[in-house]
């Protein structure tokens, strides 16, 4: 490499970095303290005379009741239950700054952080014993602290629990290159990742090494082993996680998310080197996957990096949520690509990326693959969603209503 390309390769990192958000690069930045290896010793929790363990626990466990699938903190509104895509109110007076104050000292006992010294959203996990796991965002709005509280089984959902596509299922079969589960914040792409490992823990004698921030669904081994890491209590950042996983004899890494140009470099070598490497992504679709990450490496190494990708990037499910037809939750659909040669001819040739879309739809190489529209069309027919959902759904709307005329 020439020193003009690695001056601009540098400041592409540096700029990668800074897109990736204050809350990762604090953490980068900061040294990660000795509890970092185990867990800080309590603190003791300032007292509100509206809220204690007791009343906190019974919120907890009303949203787990409802299958809620958020529950909402904030100061000045009762805590809030989110429930099949809409926001339902509890009947529990106003949180006050008190009783919120006394929520995030609960959720951060036994951490390094500093419930009065938050300067970013920090983000963490609550095990209540025996039921469920929380992900907790904690962040700062109006001057006041919020809290947001995911819901996470205990158990690890199966396959067939979650009722997954035939494509996405087709995942754990793989024992090389890189898969991007892709789609919005909120659409699943935690739970689908943790089915897939689920299964290959399930089925193969492998090394599973998972980089989480936080680790989400805690998986038991059954025949595999399985290593999980913390950003923030067991590792620093994602990327020396990665550079380091890799000399600890894995076969399959999961990492939380590949959002800067040193993790999705590193995660494209682990894939190189023979290693399966699955992420997730805030894109919609496989074209638009393929833009992000090639949007984080300078103009100069376009071409190496699509020859890479081409190469490596083995499959991209990109999914939403929709409501059911039934008023029962929530259904998946999804965009399902597997990589083949003309899939990989168009990723090489920045002429013919568009054409994805279209490879998909033709399917082949002993893969199920579907673009949204076809995974709509199937969803609609056998009447999980409605017409009017899949229509508002479809990427291509008047292309999807002429294709249900013609059937």
């Amino acid at each position: 490499m020439t020193p003009e390309s690695r001056t601009t390769l540098e400041a592409a990192r540096a700029r990668s970095r800074a897109m990736a958000g204050p809350a990762m690069v604090s953490r980068a930045e900061a040294p990660v303290p000795a509890a970092a290896a185990g867990t800080a010793a309590p603190r003791p929790i300032a007292s509100s005379p509206t809220m204690d363990e007791r009343r906190f626990r019974g919120v907890l466990n009303a949203g787990l009741k409802y299958e809620a699938r958020d529950i909402h903190f904030k100061v000045g509104s009762p805590p809030l239950l989110r429930m099949r895509d809409e926001l339902r109110d509890t009947p529990i007076p106003k949180l006050t700054a008190d009783d919120i104050r006394w929520i995030v000292q609960f959720l951060l006992r036994g951490t390094h952080h500093d419930p009065d010294q938050l300067l970013d959203e920090v983000e963490t996990c609550l095990d209540l014993e025996g039921t469920a796991r929380f992900r907790a965002s904690i962040f700062s709005q109006m001057g006041s602290m919020s809290v947001v509280l995911r819901i996470v089984p205990n158990e690890v959902p199966s396959f067939e629990a979650l009722n997954l596509p035939k494509a996405i299922r087709q995942v754990a079969t793989l024992h090389r290159g890189l898969v991007l589960v892709a789609g919005v914040a909120g659409c699943g792409k935690s739970t689908t990742l943790a089915s897939i490992l689920h299964e290959i823990n399930r089925t193969r004698r492998a090394h599973i090494i998972t980089i989480e921030d936080p680790v989400e669904f805690v998986h038991k081994p059954i025949l595999g082993s399985i290593t999980q890491r913390e950003v923030g209590k067991d590792t620093r950042t994602f990327n020396s996680a990665l550079r380091a996983a890799l000399r600890q004899d894995p076969d399959v890494i999961l990492v939380g998310e590949v959002r800067d140009l040193d993790t999705i470099d590193t995660a494209l070598r682990a894939a190189e080197t023979g290693h399966l490497v699955l992420a997730t992504i805030h894109t919609t679709d496989t074209s638009k996957t393929i833009g992000r990450l090639l949007g984080v490496f300078p103009q100069g190494e376009q071409t190496s990096v699509r020859y890479r990708l081409a190469e490596n990037l083995k499959a991209v499910i990109a999914q939403r949520l929709l409501p059911r037809k039934d008023g029962e939750g929530m259904a998946l659909a999804c965009e399902a690509m597997f990589s083949n040669l003309t899939i990989q001819e168009c990723i090489r040739d920045a002429s013919r990326t568009g054409e994805i879309t279209d490879m998909i739809e033709m399917g082949g190489d002993g893969f199920v693959t579907h673009t949204f529209d076809q995974h709509l069309t199937e969803l609609y027919k056998t009447g999980v969603i409605d017409l009017e959902t899949a229509k508002a759904a479809s990427s291509r709307p008047a292309d999807f209503e002429r294709a249900l005329s013609f059937e």
